[in-house]
């Protein structure tokens, strides 16, 4: 068995390949993430992301164009409010990490704000542990860690994290800061996107629990996240503390189901390649060699979900409808399967979905009988 140090080269060399001659590795972020937890069973997503496919690209060149994504105004608004947040070397941040999560504390007037620079993701990374374990030892004092990088093991594969920033309170436990560009108004904000922020931190949580296990004694990493949004219709920042204990547990049990990245590489046919320079008949083999879970939440969080829609609906596969009727079908995996066993055309009678779909079927047909006399 080759040592680890070749392995870990080979499968570097060999996701290089999959994306193409001299294309660069688009970076795995938390909210890819969240999103590729949310459907372990992918093993396209999973393939795509850990051999760094720019997937927008990729969903171009097949025909079926994403629109998923922020645009280039709401990106440009986030970053502003972001610097308005940390100007003054993060004062107003901490005041509110103080005032939501540690109030006890002793105010962070005069915190300090570490220079996280280094060469390559692997070296901001150890920057960053570095830096957390000496500010963890400098007890009493706040730390503010400004775009940190963190590293997760995905999958058999590395990914790189960077959060908006870290806060180590004087305690010595850190807490996950999340910056976002959309309201809180009157003290709420959208609860579908303070639940893809939660889930987003949640996964910086893990990557900090992993830190945090290599040292002695080990922090406490707070499961009480500091989210900080726009107030009402101002720019003005304010915050709410987000419990993402439920998040944290479900996202690492999905992790921990994904295929390793690996095991999906080996399996693919040789010469594989994901690059939007090739042919689109070539391109599309290859994306159809490896499988996919689609379902419609896919629609909201992966750029090649109408690709992957109007494949499952060609194949007439039942996901097409939603997991919750995926479910409830069993073993009825297409459409057709539904629509014969419904009609008593195949199907074991003692099949619980098999049964309940003829109920159905009889129940319809009586009402449109009833509505025809």
């Amino acid at each position: 068995m080759p040592p680890p140090r070749t392995r870990g080269t080979a499968l570097r060399q060999r996701l290089a390949d999959l994306r193409g001659p001299d294309v660069p590795a688009k970076a795995l972020d938390a909210r890819a993430l969240a999103a590729l937890a949310a459907n372990p069973g992918c093993r396209r997503r999973a393939i795509l992301d850990g051999a760094g496919v720019d997937k927008a690209a990729l969903a171009g060149a097949l025909g079926s164009p994403s629109a998923f994504g922020q645009s280039q105004f709401a990106l440009t608004r986030g970053n502003a409010f972001e610097a308005k947040v940390k100007a003054d070397g993060g004062a107003e941040l901490l005041r509110l990490v103080h005032e939501k999560l540690d109030p006890r504390a002793v105010p962070p007037a005069g915190a300090s704000v570490p220079d996280l620079s280094a060469i390559g993701p692997e070296g901001r990374t150890a920057r960053t542990a570095l830096t957390l374990r000496e500010a963890t030892e400098a007890s009493g004092a706040w730390t503010l860690l400004d775009h940190p990088m963190l590293a997760l093991d995905v999958a058999g594969s590395a990914a790189f994290l960077e959060p908006d920033a870290v806060v180590v309170h004087p305690d010595g436990s850190w807490t996950v800061v999340e910056i976002k560009s959309f309201p809180m108004l009157d003290g709420a904000a959208d609860p579908a996107k303070v639940g893809a922020a939660a889930r987003q931190a949640a996964v910086y949580v893990l990557a900090l629990e992993e830190i945090a296990a290599r040292l002695d004694p080990a922090p406490e990493v707070r499961h009480r996240v500091l989210l900080v949004c726009p107030k009402d219709f101002s720019n003005l920042p304010t915050a709410s503390a987000v419990d993402v204990r439920k998040q944290r547990a479900v996202t690492s049990r999905q992790l921990a189901r994904l295929t390793r990245i690996q095991d999906i590489a080996d399996a693919l046919p040789d010469g594989t390649c994901f690059s939007p320079e090739l042919p689109p008949e070539q391109l599309t083999a290859a994306v159809e060699s490896v499988p996919a879970t689609y379902a419609p939440e896919c629609l909201a969080a992966c750029e090649l979900a109408f690709h992957c829609r109007d494949r499952s609906r060609a194949a007439g596969a039942v996901t097409t409808l939603g997991r919750p009727v995926r479910a409830e079908l069993g073993g009825l995996t297409t459409v057709e399967d539904v629509l014969a066993a419904a009609r008593g055309e195949a199907g074991d009678p003692d099949d619980p979905a098999v049964a309940a779909l003829r109920r159905a079927a009889q129940l319809r047909s009586e009402a449109l009988g009833a509505m025809c006399r």
